[in-house]
């Protein structure tokens, strides 16, 4: 895999570069670097959700820095600025082996010894713990936000998925997710209509990855072993609490941290902000536990 760095940034919050798969694809990676003279406590890699892109977590990143992180986020295949049809999946694990390249990359940017942090965020979320429930490769700690572990299939989702992935793995519909369900905040749901770089596809191949990682992934959590902190939205509309909540059950309590945000909609990083308050705070007190510095 080759990373070419473009001088030029989309923003003045965070730098863009281009890092080249395997197969040749583009992914886009973003990074929100520390001053040179502030010291850093770790780095957090971000992985996004479905039909969105890493810049839309711009606000988080930038808290993050605040806190002493360096944070590096990525649109993944089929997503943003990265390559691929958007919504498509070249194999099911394309993904994970995605994820796997940039958790080496991230590796690499950030100083020995420091910690390596996982955030997810609702397929992304999937993403992260199915990653880390396969051992592709240690990180220091995990954060989940609204996985989706429940999708919430219905009876004819589940038959379509039964035989679409067969005969027509590359085929792309709409992702029927509930745009204005992601944030109490009006603002945030006009951003996202908005935005050129979000979109409502997704492929057979995708869906059908999502469908079976969920429960394959909780089947795994009685044996969790990574630092995790796992936090829901209470009346999210886009996946299934039901899923977060029967992680936090099976999980160990000595490794996962879990947290339910009663009455807050899917995105918690992006709710009102009276409403994202006490989920920033938690995740502000869990990284500072677990990464052992005042952040």
């Amino acid at each position: 895999m080759v990373e070419t760095t473009d001088t030029e940034s989309t923003s003045p919050a965070y730098t863009l570069s281009a890092f080249t798969a395997s197969d040749g694809e583009n992914i886009a990676v973003y990074d929100w670097p520390l001053a040179e003279d502030e010291p850093q406590r770790g780095t957090v890699l971000i992985v996004h959700g479905l039909g969105e892109h890493a810049g839309r977590y711009d606000a988080t990143a930038r808290r993050l820095n605040a806190w002493g992180f360096a944070v590096r986020a990525f649109d993944q295949y089929g997503h943003g600025q990265s390559g691929g049809p958007r919504g498509g999946l070249t194999h099911p694990m394309r993904l994970l082996e995605d994820l796997a390249d940039m958790v080496d990359a991230a590796r690499s940017h950030t100083p020995k010894g420091l910690p390596l942090v996982l955030l997810g965020h609702s397929m992304g979320g999937l993403v992260a713990a199915r990653f880390v429930s396969l051992h592709l490769r240690p990180v220091d700690a995990l954060v989940l936000s609204s996985p989706a572990l429940d999708p919430g299939l219905n009876a004819v989702q589940k038959l379509l998925l039964g035989t679409l992935p067969r005969i027509a793995p590359n085929l792309r519909i709409g992702n029927g997710l509930q745009v204005e369900a992601i944030s109490h905040d009006r603002a945030v749901v006009d951003a996202y209509v908005a935005d050129p770089l979000c979109h409502d596809r997704i492929s057979a191949r995708l869906a059908q990855f999502i469908a079976e990682g969920g429960p394959a992934t909780l089947a795994r959590a009685a044996h969790w072993s990574v630092p995790t902190l796992l936090m829901w939205a209470g009346a999210d509309r886009l996946v299934q609490p039901a899923g977060s909540r029967a992680f936090a059950a099976a999980a160990p309590s000595a490794r996962v941290r879990s947290q339910c945000f009663d009455g807050l909609y899917h995105e918690l990083f992006n709710e009102s902000p009276e409403l994202a308050a006490p989920v920033f705070a938690l995740l502000r007190q869990w990284l500072q536990q677990q990464c052992r510095a005042k952040v």
